[in-house]
């Protein structure tokens, strides 16, 4: 699925998130929202994802206007940063939720439910772990189900807020190597929101960089590093004279 965000802006009363942000994202890319706390990397994912709303501008997804369509129609899966799994329902229960829940009409069978559930385990490398309560997870173990409710849906776009963020260095480093190998086998485009350089230039085929609320460079990450073209970027990436 394509994305094209057409001059967004959001204010949180007189405080501008976003500004007039501009970008497109081409189908089945892993792209990186990169910049400082205040950028405004989270509330454009939100608004992207439809838990926000702008104040201007257009989102298009696949070319259709999808600005004022709710979170559900947009049929998204968003990742939390601090996880959001349910205490009380084992990893079985969390990744099954979204199916549950949907309409009568399109809500599966248990059987159907209980075989797809089964089949992310596998995807997400945690079938021993079914009828763990999140408690008894490690931070990556929790992401990694995080991951699986969201894919339940099936959705066409995946959406991370700092999905590396509470993690150990080690744990880090292991959770985005498998994000970038579960990218590259299943080719949903994915947008993930980062502070951190290592996370987006390690995985990101693509990089947008923010500031205050404006994207400030968009490209990979050997041309935000071989070429910054203003001096936000070149600050922000620590990048020499």
């Amino acid at each position: 699925m394509s994305i094209q965000i057409i001059n967004i802006s959001k204010k949180f009363g007189a405080y501008p998130a976003v500004l007039g942000a501009s970008f497109t994202i081409e189908p089945g890319k892993l792209v990186a929202l990169l910049g400082p706390s205040g950028s405004g990397k989270t509330t454009l994912l939100r608004l992207i994802a439809g838990l926000e709303f702008p104040d201007h501008g257009r989102i298009l997804f696949q070319g259709e206007d999808v600005t004022n369509r709710s979170a559900f129609q947009r049929k998204a899966g968003f990742v939390f940063q601090h996880y959001a799994l349910f205490a009380n329902r084992t990893v079985f229960g969390n990744i099954a939720f979204g199916l549950e829940m949907q309409r009568r009409q399109l809500r599966l069978s248990k059987s159907d439910i209980r075989q797809k559930v089964d089949s992310l385990l596998k995807v997400v490398q945690l079938e021993e772990y079914a009828d763990h309560f999140p408690s008894q997870l490690s931070g990556g173990q929790r992401q990694r189900v995080a991951f699986a409710r969201a894919l339940a849906v099936q959705p066409e776009l995946l959406l991370l807020d700092e999905p590396f963020g509470a993690l150990d260095a080690k744990v880090r480093k292991e959770l985005r190597l498998w994000l970038k190998e579960f990218h590259s086998t299943h080719g949903i485009t994915t947008l993930f929101v980062t502070h951190d350089q290592d996370d987006a230039f390690e995985i990101a085929d693509e990089i947008i960089v923010l500031a205050k609320g404006v994207p400030q460079q968009i490209g990979t990450a050997d041309e935000l590093r071989s070429n910054p073209t203003n001096p936000v970027v070149r600050d922000f990436l620590g990048i020499p004279l």
